[in-house]
């Protein structure tokens, strides 16, 4: 079997590139988007067509929904696969979306349940996975000195969002800016739900899309997408940055918070700022030698894990996330991760699991023997090209 996968530098792609090649299937890579982050959709389009006329083709992949690789799979009639990792996706609104020859495999179960019903037959629901085989290659190589460096009683990998966050440039008036205040606010209090899209004003969406030149438009979209990116792209990653300033701040007067990141860190006085980690072969020594790994999903991402939450596990770290619909079905809380939902229990379970280090422990390996028996790529991938099989007999 041979496939062509299309890429754009994801940081999963390699994982699953080395999964596809040992299940025996050869992969042929098409990289313009890796080099030129300004390619057209004609340049992808032309590259895709060239490989599909050159190689008898079982399928295209990519991470994430491109709607020229789908226009191009269509005409040609060939399957057209992609996983997503992200949320928002506004390609996903695009009217490529429809095409037969898709089988969209989508990470957060809001995420399906939103997009599922315009394509049903070629669109599917598939969380994300690690690969504990390559982080045991690191963690297992660890030095004293390793540990010395790179351990913490509490530790966050991630961006801040302030660089991200195109809410904060726009000019709105006292009225939207008070509203948006409010319900953020509101929403911060609650986890495992986001009500932002639905208690939008019609006239708060439009504001808010006016005010930004630069606002996400397409000619090539099956519905109105405003409310969506709105709710997604502006307020969600506003919320983001504001919720992870709020807690970094408030754990940091009561403990010793370390923070690996290339955002502004200007506004965490007494948080441990360290800059960036590599991916691949510093992150997975933060899990490891950390007593406690902290994530905080951003809200776009409704009710799915994301991928910080399996590669954490992966590598063997405890994991203390916001609580997220969907870890009951893949995790026991409190035996293979621990959650919160409240600034308050936050706090009172950092405390607790600082002063518990057996219970941490246990819990932080049942969390990685999880994953590693049931979460890894090569079952995911397993997963993926059974439903591939059974619905392009």
């Amino acid at each position: 079997m041979e496939i062509l996968f299309y890429r754009y530098n994801s940081i999963c792609e390699p994982d699953i590139l080395q999964v596809f090649t040992s299940f025996g299937i050869t992969v042929h890579t098409e990289e313009l988007e890796m080099h030129d982050k300004q390619a057209s959709p004609r340049e992808c389009a032309a590259r895709v067509s060239d490989w599909i006329l050159a190689h008898p083709l079982a399928f295209v992949f990519s991470i994430n929904f491109f709607p020229a690789v789908s226009y191009t799979c269509e005409k040609w009639k060939v399957p057209y696969v992609c996983w997503s990792v992200d949320s928002p996706v506004p390609e996903l609104f695009s009217n490529a979306l429809k095409n037969t020859y898709n089988r969209i495999f989508l990470f957060d179960k809001a995420q399906y349940d939103f997009f599922s019903p315009v394509n049903p037959d070629c669109i599917y629901y598939l969380p994300l996975a690690t690969n504990t085989k390559r982080w045991e290659k690191t963690v297992l190589d660890m030095t004293e000195e390793d540990y010395d460096a790179y351990g913490a009683d509490v530790s966050f990998v991630g961006s801040l969002y302030t660089e991200k966050c195109k809410y904060d440039s726009l000019s709105l008036s006292d009225h939207t800016r008070g509203f948006v205040d409010g319900l953020m606010e509101a929403q911060l209090k609650v986890f495992g739900c986001n009500f932002i899209p639905e208690s939008l004003p019609e006239e708060v969406v439009r504001e808010i899309e006016k005010a930004d030149p630069a606002f996400y438009k397409s000619d090539d979209v099956y519905t109105n997408m405003s409310r969506y990116l709105v709710a997604h792209q502006y307020i969600g990653m506003k919320l983001a940055a504001v919720e992870r300033e709020r807690i970094l701040n408030r754990l940091s007067t009561h403990f010793d918070i370390t923070l690996y990141t290339r955002s502004d860190a200007s506004r965490l006085p007494k948080v441990h700022c360290k800059g960036g980690v590599n991916t691949l072969t510093e992150m997975p020594k933060v899990f490891q030698a950390s007593k406690i790994n902290l994530n905080m999903t951003m809200r776009p991402i409704e009710t799915g894990l994301s991928l910080r939450i399996w590669d954490i596990l992966g590598c063997g770290g405890f994991l203390l996330t916001n609580y997220q619909a969907e870890i009951p079905d893949y995790f026991e809380i409190g035996r293979d991760l621990e959650t919160y939902e409240s600034m308050e229990e936050l706090e009172q379970k950092v405390r607790y699991y600082l002063s518990h280090e057996e219970e941490r422990v246990e819990i932080a390996i049942n969390g990685y023997e999880k994953v590693a028996s049931c979460h890894t790529y090569e079952i995911r991938l397993a997963q993926m090209l059974k439903i591939l099989t059974d619905t392009m007999k």
